[in-house]
């Protein structure tokens, strides 16, 4: 037979393992957080697309994190919800392999999207007579065009290393979605350059970032205790610590998860940071910016206030 030929036609998703009592209740606590989810990122992305005081290069890169946080979710929970109720916990390869690729390709968007959205702060407080000049709305479709172009991109390589490997089993995968890592372990071939092109991937997307968004916010910290004014101090730290507190939540979970020594995490405990990292973190983003923003507090209101003066 020919080196890349697929043997396996559907793979087993083992999830949680827990008994029938356990997964409904995980089925409708996981249900609740998911709805939350959608539904927290689909009011942010409505304020910022309805209210025209929103419409800044800001809350631009924000509606995009709400979409990135929609489709990430979505890319991995529904698949996990039906595993939760049903006997057969199967998925086909296809599938499987195209989970993989759309999860990928949506973390590195939001890796990349955080990253801009820290230069876009870096500039409006640290250069903000020149603000307007530097984020313009062409280098801004540009930025979030080459976010979202350069993910998949990458997501496409893993995909594409993937399937030059041959698929023999075994045919269960110890985790509640098709996680790049367990489908490694699938194939019945040296997976080591695989292994080494996601770490390398990790350190370009994780890494690499994080110093960036370091490095950004270090510039700003300085740029922030030197404000006279204590009203100007506190908005720009209110808003900057929103950013933080989501960007110390995605990078944390994911370089525990990706670069972490294999013997340091057992898999049930590898499990948890992805449910945290895949559904719990997308639910946490737009309670942050909203508890935390008053623009967006504000803007909620006035939709509100439309809506009973109607």
């Amino acid at each position: 037979m020919e080196s890349n030929q697929t043997w396996i036609m559907e793979v087993i998703l083992l999830g949680f393992q827990a008994d029938p009592a356990l997964e409904l209740l995980l089925f409708g606590v996981f249900l609740l957080f998911y709805s939350f989810t959608l539904m927290g990122n689909g009011i942010i992305w409505g304020l910022i697309c309805t209210d025209s005081r929103l419409h800044t290069p800001m809350y631009f890169f924000l509606a995009h994190l709400a979409i990135v946080d929609m489709s990430y979710a979505s890319s991995t929970v529904p698949k996990m919800l039906a595993n939760l109720v049903m006997h057969t916990k199967t998925i086909s390869f296809g599938p499987c392999i195209f989970q993989t690729f759309l999860y990928l390709a949506f973390a590195v968007t939001e890796c990349m999207i955080l990253v801009v959205m820290s230069y876009d702060r870096y500039v409006a407080i640290c250069h903000p007579l020149q603000y307007t000049l530097i984020m313009s709305w062409r280098v801004c479709i540009i930025l979030a065009s080459t976010c979202w172009i350069f993910s998949f991109v990458l997501a496409l390589v893993h995909v594409t290393l993937i399937l030059r490997l041959p698929f023999c089993g075994p045919q269960k995968i110890n985790h509640f979605f098709c996680q790049i890592m367990s489908v490694f372990k699938l194939a019945c071939a040296d997976t080591r350059l695989n292994q080494v092109v996601l770490f390398t991937g990790s350190v370009f997307v994780l890494v690499g970032p994080l110093c960036l968004v370091l490095v950004s916010y270090s510039c700003i910290l300085l740029a922030i205790l030197s404000i006279q004014s204590g009203e100007g101090c506190r908005k720009a730290f209110s808003t900057c610590s929103s950013h933080l507190c989501v960007v110390g939540l995605f990078f944390g979970s994911a370089i525990v998860m990706y670069m972490a020594p294999k013997s340091s995490h057992s898999q049930e405990q590898r499990k948890l940071l992805s449910l945290f990292y895949s559904l719990f973190n997308p639910m946490l983003n737009p309670l942050i910016y909203s508890l935390r923003n008053a623009e967006v507090k504000g803007a909620f209101k006035r939709i509100l206030w439309k809506q009973r003066s109607m």
